[in-house]
């Protein structure tokens, strides 16, 4: 899938659950249902965009353990 979203304006946030000042993902909720994912060592760095369904899979899978390391 093509999507064509600048994310530059976006309110990126990181999870309750991170410890303040340790790396992570940001994630920011973009127009049209558009969710977007980055590296927060990077900001201004690339960021993945999901779509609503694509995101439900890949929220699923982290709470399956499916992406797990062994």
């Amino acid at each position: 899938m093509n999507v064509d979203v600048d994310p530059a304006d976006a309110h990126w946030f990181k999870s309750r659950r991170s410890e303040a000042g340790k790396d992570c993902v940001e994630v920011a909720f973009l127009d049209g249902g558009l969710v977007g994912m980055r590296d927060s060592k990077n900001p201004t760095g690339p960021a993945l965009v999901f779509t609503p369904t694509e995101w439900h899979a890949f929220t699923a899978g982290v709470s399956d353990g499916e992406f797990d390391w062994a």
